[in-house]
This record gives C-alpha cells, sequence and structure tokens, in this order.
C-alpha cells in the first residue's frame, strides 16, 4: 500500500523545511518518494532537496487541472511503478490549488493500491492576514482543503497575532487540526502523528470532490469546461468567474548568472526586494551565487525576512523571484549591478 501526503503551503511558507523534518525524524526507515510541482523556470528547489540524498522527479508544468492531468497522472503512474515507494510526499506549487491537486491524485490511484493519506497546508503565521488580503482565492483554498494546518515561524510571533491568524483560518475550515507549537519544539514524529490522525476531513472532502468530479464528467472529456476549471486553458473571461489560474496573477523571473557576489551585496538586493513600486510584489526569492570570497552563497527571501547562508557549489549560479507585478527589467538590473 503507498500513502500519499500533499504537503501544500504558500510560497515561502517552509514545505522543504517541513519535508525534510519529516524525512529526517519520521520517515528515516521509510521508502519515500517526492514528488514537486514547482512553479518557475528553474527548478531550484530540487538542488536543495538532492543535498538530503533525496530523490527527485522534477515536474516544472504549471496548470494541475488540464495540462497536468495527463502529464501529472503519467508521472505519478510511473513513479508508483518504478519505485513501488511506500509513500509518496507531493509538494505542489507554492501557487497552485490544493483541491486541484488533490482531484489530480484522487483521478489517478487504484484505491486498492495507493491512499491519499492527508493533506497539509504549511501556513506562515506571521503573514496569513496579508496573503488572505491580497492573494485570498489561492491562499484560503489551501487552507479550505487541508485536514492538517502546520504554522510555520510562530517562535517570535506575540500571542495575539497568533490567535488571530488561528481565527482566520477557523473562518475557512472549521475542522482542521492547527499545529501551532514551533517546530524545533517537537519531533518530526509528532507532527506525522497529527497529520495522520487528521484523517476523517480528508475522507469527506475526497468524498466531496469524487460527487463534485461525476456531476461535471462531461466537461473534462471534453474540454468545454465550465466554470469548476480553473486553469485557463481557455480563452473564457475568467476574470467574470472570479477564476484565475495561478499563471494570470503570478509570474516567476529567473536568471542563471556565472558573477560572484558578496554576501552584503546579496542583503542589500533582497532588502530592495520589499520596494514594491520599483520591483512589483516580490513574494518569493531564492537563489545560489559563487561568494567572491570563495566558497557559495545561498538565499532565500520573503517579505520582511531573508536568510543567507553558505551552501555547496552548483553547477551556475542561479535565482529566482516569484511574486505577482513583477517588474522583470528592474529585477535583472538589480542582480546585473555590481558594486
Amino acid at each position: 500500500m503507498t500513502k500519499i501526503d500533499i504537503v501544500s503551503g504558500f510560497l515561502g511558507a517552509g514545505k522543504t523545511t517541513l519535508i525534510k523534518k519529516l524525512l529526517k525524524e519520521a520517515l528515516a526507515d521509510t521508502k519515500v518518494v517526492l514528488i514537486e510541482n514547482e512553479f518557475g523556470e528553474i527548478g531550484i528547489d530540487g538542488g536543495f532537496l538532492k543535498e538530503a540524498g533525496i530523490e527527485i522527479k522534477e515536474m516544472n508544468s504549471g496548470c494541475i487541472c488540464c495540462s497536468l492531468v495527463g502529464d501529472f497522472g503519467t508521472s505519478l503512474k510511473e513513479v508508483l511503478n518504478t519505485y513501488t515507494p511506500e509513500r509518496i510526499l507531493i509538494e505542489p506549487s507554492g501557487v497552485g490549488k490544493l483541491s486541484d491537486v488533490m482531484k489530480a491524485v484522487s483521478d489517478v490511484i487504484d484505491e486498492k493500491e495507493v491512499v491519499l493519506n492527508s493533506a497539509v497546508a504549511v501556513v506562515d503565521a506571521s503573514k496569513c492576514k496579508m496573503y488572505i488580503k491580497n492573494f485570498g482565492e489561492f491562499f484560503i483554498n489551501q487552507i479550505a482543503h487541508a485536514g492538517t494546518i502546520v504554522l510555520s515561524r510562530t517562535a517570535n510571533i506575540k500571542e495575539d497575532k497568533l490567535a488571530k491568524c488561528v481565527e482566520l483560518i477557523r473562518e475557512h475550515n472549521e475542522k482542521a487540526t492547527i499545529i501551532t507549537t514551533p517546530w524545533d519544539d517537537l519531533e518530526g514524529k509528532d507532527i506525522l502523528d497529527t497529520i495522520e490522525g487528521a484523517k476523517d476531513l480528508e475522507a469527506e472532502m475526497m468524498e466531496e470532490l469524487k460527487h463534485h468530479h461525476h456531476d461535471h464528467e462531461h466537461h473534462h472529456h471534453h474540454h468545454d469546461h465550465g466554470e469548476e476549471c480553473t486553469c485557463g486553458c481557455h480563452d473564457h473571461d475568467h476574470h467574470h468567474h472570479g477564476h484565475h489560474h495561478a499563471d494570470e496573477v503570478f509570474t516567476s523571473f529567473g536568471m542563471e548568472t556565472p558573477a560572484c557576489y558578496t554576501k552584503q551585496e546579496i542583503e542589500t538586493i533582497l532588502e530592495k526586494l520589499e520596494q514594491e513600486s520599483v520591483y512589483g510584489f516580490v513574494l518569493r526569492a531564492k537563489g545560489m551565487v559563487q561568494d567572491k570570497e570563495g566558497g557559495w552563497i545561498y538565499f532565500d527571501y520573503v517579505p520582511g525576512e531573508s536568510n543567507v547562508r553558505a551552501g555547496k557549489p552548483d553547477v551556475t549560479g542561479k535565482f529566482c523571484v516569484i511574486g505577482s507585478k513583477l517588474q522583470e527589467e528592474k529585477l535583472q538590473e538589480l542582480f546585473e549591478e555590481r558594486k
């Protein structure tokens, strides 16, 4: 029996960190395959996870509800047949809709051998309110469909702000288990047990999705999508339905560069990304570049917080920026500007 767990989360919420923790502290002796579906030209995450020695099949094709159904289904079956893993962890794109991923999985699996074990949403407690306001459609979809919601960055947050975040989540999901304890205080195993315990909600939701799917069966086969298709693969006026596909709202800009930087230069660049009027709304930046002092610099950025550290050499330097209304030329200038 293969168990499938979906770990969703908005960009930069800490999905990869949580997955690493679970792999190390809870699934060390388990045969696991991780499937990533990252949004953006450069599969940067692959590099980050290869450090942990995990096998990855990278899929970089955006839209789950149409183009990925073939693609995703084939990939999933291939993984099942090739590796017969005990578990598959799926880390969907940070801007995907969790309901689309759940549906894509349930369309593929033969329930005798495979079970959709859990759907998890990782939510950055400090940005919950801002994301609901700015990107409600995507962000709330993840919250609403999750059986367990794991809050990240709760260690340094004020109690009232944390309470507010939980309250906002509860408006969209009354039943999910919400993990609010800082991750460092928890064993990966405790987190996994909680996720596994949160079954009933998923079961109910899978039922709903199935019924929903049967009612609309004909749409999917003839591709005359009704409103429930959110993939933007047709020229409907999507705004009319209040539906947007991630590709319409978020863009990613990436480039490869052999240039060397100092840690200070990278920190300055990341600080500048806060300037929404210049660069657009940057939600996430990530990359690895050569360090002038020798070695390599790895960096991550989410609004208000950045992490710059040393990492192992890569084949070439690269960075990727994801956000809304990105000013690509300005971003390119920013990264190419040498002191």
